[in-house]
């Protein structure tokens, strides 16, 4: 009769009603249980206790009993607070300062969903407890605290986020790392720590995948934007499983792509996927031809491939899976899902704040159309003028073959590199101090006016300042000995000891030459007459690279509060959270040097060289086809940048007296009597020179780069006979390479 009784027992339980998924999340982690325990005591694999978390799935007999009986009997140890909102989902929420945060997944996880092994480097979720500190954004986590149980987090959406939360067709983020485990299950790392089971056992089956399962994505940064493709990065255990070689033969990487004929490529083909023209390489991005206006594209990352150049991604493409996908989540969130290297993503960036395209208003029919988005460089390639043609360029295929353009015939604008001999009271002092201006060339984008269409060619022009162009001038008159550093306000400097504004190598001009707008807008600001003979101008123009700027500075600036340096430290407070941060987050410190190099890369771009291909001098090259291919845009953003930084250098001299010893790009030397910027920077209960050098974390004020010891400069100097070596370079850690060929 016992037996009778206890299958009825069962029949009953099979049949009785399960708390909603929530509650059995909430339940699971009241009492400290992690989807791997209740996986193992219920022997079923851990994502299928993530499916039926997440409402995916149901439990079926015999787990199903045992599964109610664990539930029951915690909901009598952990009654529901009736008073307490029960949360939608467990994913954790970076405590981030002001930036994008990472997208929140969604309530709904996919079946496969798993939580992430343990990590020995993850912090817990309850921060609490936590000395006061930086915050940084928290590692992936092997589980996650109830949210109830977090302090609140002021929570921000990434740019082109619905107005309504985060899109739910990237529920699981921009991104996933595709790894191998040792049991041979292929898995993806996800933003937030997610991790989930992939099917596929081919690349085409992985894009198929991708696209109807993966919910990867990332919504567009604007409105007549487009969202960006989810983006794949494959492990080496990923590239033997699926058939790709982990490294490329010495042919292929000078190709930089598989061979045509490679089995991969063939089943691409053959299930009617195709390849970009750049083919299968470290970015490959497989699709097919758009439906009206729904893409079906994939793009790849294979770092193994080099495809994450150390110079700015360090060491992420060793890292484990887990976390390489932390690192490019953060970046993806802040910036944007990557598109190939720092250099092509910062390009790819403006595009994406600035469409060249629009829908227009609807006809008499309520039919759209393509139309051009204003503000826009457009869809189409602009010839630049004569003068800021680089060499080789088409529009100089008439010029003798070894002629040398001189300043008359070419826009040379190009950052500092220029250094002096020390003087007798400087070498009197003990140190030699460097300070670096932050994301100098994203500040000197910030607000600048450039143009947008053709150039206009002029005549005999009065010089405007707010037209941007290229200026035939004369500028050799300028005398840096006298110059107006405020209305009505003159300084009298020592010429000698000061570079000119007006060239990279800091010589002061012998003629006319060709110069960006704000060169020449400086040289008025200085008191002196211009009297351009000719110009190169552009009346449709605007601020085009604000919105860029602003969102590579929104990202640097929440990465570096994250790691514990904020904008609103005081100098010395400043240069003490500075003093180590790279320490307290690697992978943070790496998002950072990534945005860094998506400015300086994204800019360079702008004016891409020919990258072999069979070119020949007066030859068009493929960069030449992009509407972004705009060499003034490139060299008004130098300019400026010079500019501000001489402003500064101008108004210290005028004010304190020192002068630069050297100066190489954004980094500038004084001569010192101590170790720190703050024993030659003029502060004055704490407020710093006007119109000066500021120490803080802002783009375009400064920080600590090193110091040295004077003697250290003069032994380096002696060492190889070049009294005016730049010791900007060498400044940061003392190591001197060899300069016997200008390095």
């Amino acid at each position: 009769m016992s037996e009778l009784f206890d299958a009825v027992d069962a029949l009953i339980a099979s049949r009785s009603a399960l708390p909603p998924p929530v509650e059995r999340r909430r339940l699971r982690q009241a009492h400290g249980l992690t989807l791997d325990e209740v996986a193992a005591a219920l022997q079923v694999r851990r994502a299928t206790v993530s499916g039926w978390e997440a409402g995916k799935t149901e439990p079926r007999p015999p787990e199903r009993d045992a599964y109610a009986r664990m539930l029951e009997q915690l909901a009598r140890l952990y009654p529901a607070d009736p008073n307490v909102a029960v949360p939608a989902t467990d994913a954790v929420v970076p405590a981030t300062p002001a930036g994008p945060a990472a997208p929140a997944s969604s309530a709904a996880e996919p079946v496969q969903a798993r939580p992430e092994p343990t990590s020995p480097t993850a912090e817990p979720a309850n921060t609490a407890l936590r000395p006061a500190g930086p915050v940084a954004v928290p590692r992936p986590a092997a589980t996650t605290r109830p949210a109830s149980s977090r302090p609140a987090a002021k929570k921000t959406v990434p740019a082109g986020t619905p107005a309504g939360g985060a899109d739910q067709r990237f529920a699981n983020g921009p991104l996933a790392v595709v790894d191998v485990d040792a049991d041979g299950e292929v898995l993806a790392y996800c933003t937030g720590g997610l991790v989930l089971d992939v099917s596929a056992k081919s690349i085409p089956a992985l894009v198929e995948w991708t696209l109807r399962e993966g919910r990867l994505g990332q919504s567009k940064l604007s409105g007549p934007g487009k969202d960006a493709d989810p983006l794949l990065v494959l492990t080496e255990a990923a590239c033997e499983y699926y058939g790709l070689p982990v490294t490329l033969t010495d042919e292929e990487r000078v190709a930089g792509r598989l061979p045509e004929g490679h089995k991969v490529i063939k089943q691409l083909a053959r299930a009617k996927w195709q390849l970009t023209k750049r083919g299968f390489g470290p970015w490959a991005r497989i699709y097919r031809p758009a439906q009206g206006s729904e893409r079906t594209c994939v793009q790849l990352c294979i770092p193994s491939w080099h495809a994450l150049d150390s110079r700015h991604w360090g060491e992420a493409g060793q890292l484990p899976p887990a976390e390489l996908a932390r690192i490019l989540s953060v970046y993806a969130s802040r910036v944007m899902t990557p598109r190939g290297s720092t250099a092509v993503t910062g390009l790819e960036l403006m595009t994406a704040l600035h469409p060249p395209t629009r829908a227009s208003e609807p006809d008499a029919t309520g039919r759209r159309t393509s139309e051009h988005n204003p503000g826009s460089l457009g869809k189409d390639p602009v010839d630049c003028a004569p003068c800021e043609a680089p060499d080789g360029h088409p529009l100089l295929a008439d010029l003798p073959r070894f002629h040398v353009r001189g300043p008359g015939e070419k826009l040379f604008e190009e950052a500092y590199d220029w250094a002096r001999p020390m003087t007798d009271a400087e070498c009197t002092l003990r140190y030699l101090v460097g300070i670096d201006v932050n994301m100098a060339f994203a500040a000197g984008a910030n607000g600048l006016v450039v143009g947008l269409g053709e150039p206009t060619h002029v005549k005999g022009p009065v010089f405007d300042p707010k037209l941007p162009g290229s200026w035939l001038v004369d500028l050799s008159h300028v005398d840096l000995s006298r110059v107006k550093v405020a209305k009505d306000t003159w300084a009298e400097l020592d010429a000698s000891l000061l570079p000119s504004p007006f060239t990279p190598k800091g010589e002061r001009p012998t003629g006319p030459a060709w110069y960006a707008t704000p060169t020449v807008a400086y040289a008025a600001e200085l008191g002196y007459d211009v009297a351009p003979v000719e110009a190169w101008v552009r009346h449709d123009n605007g601020r085009y690279l604000d919105g860029w700027y602003n969102r590579l500075r929104d990202a640097y600036l929440a990465t570096m509060a994250d790691l514990g340096v904020h904008a609103d430290l005081s100098p010395a407070d400043f240069l003490a959270a500075m003093d180590g941060y790279r320490e307290r987050d690697p992978d943070l410190a790496t998002v950072v040097s990534a945005v860094k190099a998506t400015v300086k890369g994204g800019l360079g771009k702008l004016r891409e060289r020919p990258r072999g291909e069979g070119w020949k001098p007066g030859q068009p090259w493929r960069a030449l086809a992009r509407p972004t291919w705009r060499p003034d845009i490139r060299a008004a953003v130098i300019s400026r940048t010079r500019i501000n930084l001489h402003r500064k250098i101008v108004k210290h001299a005028a004010f304190t007296g020192q002068y630069p010893v050297a100066i190489l790009s954004d980094c500038v030397v004084y001569a010192a009597g101590g170790t720190s910027p703050l024993d030659f920077l003029p502060y004055r209960d704490g407020k710093p020179l006007p119109g000066g050098f500021k120490l803080g974390v802002n783009p375009g004020l400064v920080k600590h780069e090193g110091t040295q010891s004077v003697l250290w400069g003069e032994e380096v100097r002696d060492r190889f006979d070049a009294p005016e070596l730049n010791l900007a370079r060498y400044i940061k850690d003392g190591t001197v390479t060899d300069i016997d060929n200008g390095e």
